[in-house]
């Protein structure tokens, strides 16, 4: 089968290769992948650099965000069948360490995942595990349902905490999964949502989004402009998705008193933090992490199904896996918000 692989430690290193189809082990399925959508996590790794690199046993096949068609399963399998149309969580719990017991599985730390631990679905087909299927209905539009998985986390801070219904809400960077952040906000009733992202063309996606402003932080203030949408008393809550030091500089001068930042970046590095700003303002952290299983997907996955809210702005091209290396290059370049790869 065709796959798109990291053959090379290092920036770069990526290859098409013609692999074997693995066949279903105990607790395993085989997906034929119809879609995979290109994440941050899938850009690191083409980095090279950082934990999930140091990870992978090359040669590796990367993706993980996917729809596809299960065609065989395993000894054991019981939850899904041929035929089915799934999408994966990505994270793989171990199911039984303490926060898995106790409903806890999302920042179970035994995870593992596929493109990093096991290969990937960057593919003509890819072997899992059972456990981490999700089901779609029949006649959902297969690019979408390869959506659920990112969309889940911008479910999953949404809802966090004292939610964002009535309130005031800045996504801080509108990456693939920041949109979703906007469009997702709106739909379970912020009272205003504000965007704030360097990035024209993302601009542009947020405020069809949903957002009633969306900020260039190169060109003016982000915390000033928020505050002056605020009578001065700044955002209830920030969703930080930059992961860089002066967008969390922003994200701590925007809130207000006793707001709330749901932490969903993972920085590239280590950076300092001014202790003071969080002191001053005394907002509460979230520290946002995957999706709460099953509950996220159970809240997530009928908007996208009953068409609540509006995917198509995040998927900016549809490339063919024997194409797939130009999806990183337009990531690179800025030009592209979410590739999807069609395998």
């Amino acid at each position: 089968m065709l796959s798109l692989n990291k053959v090379q430690a290092g920036v770069g290193g990526l290859a098409l290769l013609d692999r074997n189809v693995r066949a279903p082990g105990d607790g395993e399925m085989l997906v034929k992948v119809h879609a995979a959508g290109v994440c941050g996590t899938d850009m690191q790794l083409y980095g090279g650099s950082g934990a999930f690199a140091q990870r992978l046993r090359l040669p590796a096949i990367l993706g993980h965000e996917m729809c596809g068609t299960v065609t065989d399963v395993g000894a054991g399998v019981t939850n899904v069948k041929p035929g089915d149309l799934v999408s994966l969580e990505s994270h793989i719990p171990c199911w039984t360490c303490r926060a898995c017991r106790t409903g806890r599985a999302h920042v179970c730390p035994n995870t593992r995942y596929p493109g990093i631990d096991i290969d990937g679905t960057f593919a003509e087909y890819a072997t899992v595990p059972a456990s981490i299927a999700w089901i779609n209905p029949p006649g959902v539009s297969r690019e979408k349902a390869a959506l659920l998985e990112p969309l889940g986390i911008a479910v999953h801070a949404a809802l966090e905490g004292g939610g964002v219904s009535g309130r005031t809400v800045v996504v801080n960077g509108c990456g693939p999964i920041g949109l979703m952040n906007v469009a997702v906000a709106r739909y379970f009733g912020a009272h205003e949502v504000i965007a704030v992202d360097p990035n024209p063309r993302r601009r542009e996606a947020a405020v069809r989004m949903g957002a009633d402003r969306a900020i260039d932080p190169g060109a003016e203030s982000p915390a000033a402009a928020v505050r002056d949408m605020t009578r001065g008393e700044g955002a209830d809550v920030v969703i930080e998705y930059t992961g860089h030091p002066d967008g969390v500089r922003n994200c701590f001068a925007m809130v207000g008193t006793l707001g709330e930042v749901r932490w969903c970046a993972t920085p590239g590095k280590p950076m300092e933090f001014d202790f003071g700003a969080w002191r001053k303002s005394r907002p509460t952290i979230y520290n946002i992490h995957g999706r709460r299983l099953w509950d996220t997907w159970e809240a997530a996955a009928p908007l996208v199904y009953e068409n609540k809210i509006d995917l198509d702005p995040v998927i900016s091209h549809q490339i063919p896996l024997a194409e797939s290396p130009r999806a990183f290059e337009l990531i690179l370049a800025g030009e592209a918000v979410k590739p999807l790869i069609l395998c």
